[in-house]
Formats: C-alpha cells, structure tokens, sequence
C-alpha cells in the first residue's frame, strides 16, 4: 500500500516562507499526479497545486505565483515551496497522489499537516 507522510507546517509570521514535503512509500506504475490541497476552518477542502509525472501543472488563483509544486523522483517526495504567505492561507495541507492511468481512479492522503499564518 502507497503511504503518504507530509511534514514542514508550522506557526509561521505573513510575508513569511514554509516548505512543505511530502515522502511517498510504497510503489506504483502508470502516470500519476501529485498534489496538494488543503481546508480551512469553516471551509471546504481545495486544490492548491498538483503537478503530473510528464511536469504539467496547476495552482488555484489564490496562490499561483506565490507557490510552486515541485517533485523529487529520485526521493519520491513532493514539495510545496510557499512563499509571501497570508493568514488566509491557514490550513491543514494534504498531500494527495492520484493514478491518471488505465488503473484510474485510485487516491492516496497523507494525513495532513497544519499551516498558520499569524502574527
């Protein structure tokens, strides 16, 4: 079974920088996406950015150019560079990897880990 473990939240001031990783164990074939969404208090779970084995990829409004999905296939680790962070960007993020291929449909989450935005 495909396990997921994100790390790197933390309390962190705004204007201020977090990266977030996320080590995938386990093995799978296919083309795949890797992701990372998150919730909010009071608010349903968003996408925040994914990116495809071929490197395509893709940010909500509210972060693209402050954000930036990165993979590493050598460590199976997938990161989250976050940059001029915003209380608005509070949340617990998860990492999400999805199976594009004939398999189709299969999800795997992390358990998420918490990012605040506060002075």
């Amino acid at each position: 079974q495909v396990q997921l473990v994100e790390s790197g939240g933390a309390l962190v001031q705004p204007g201020g920088s977090l990266r977030l990783s996320c080590a995938a164990s386990g093995s799978w074939i296919g083309p795949y996406v890797m992701g990372w969404y998150r919730q909010a208090p009071e608010k349903q779970r968003e996408l925040v950015a994914t990116k495809s084995n071929g490197g395509s990829t893709n940010y909500a409004d509210s972060v693209k150019g402050r954000f930036t999905i990165s993979i590493d296939n050598a460590k199976n680790t997938v990161y989250l560079q976050m940059n001029s962070l915003k209380p608005e960007d509070t949340a617990v993020y998860y990492c999400n990897l999805r199976l594009t291929g004939r398999v189709g449909g299969m999800n795997y989450w992390g358990k998420g880990t918490l990012v605040t935005v506060s002075s």
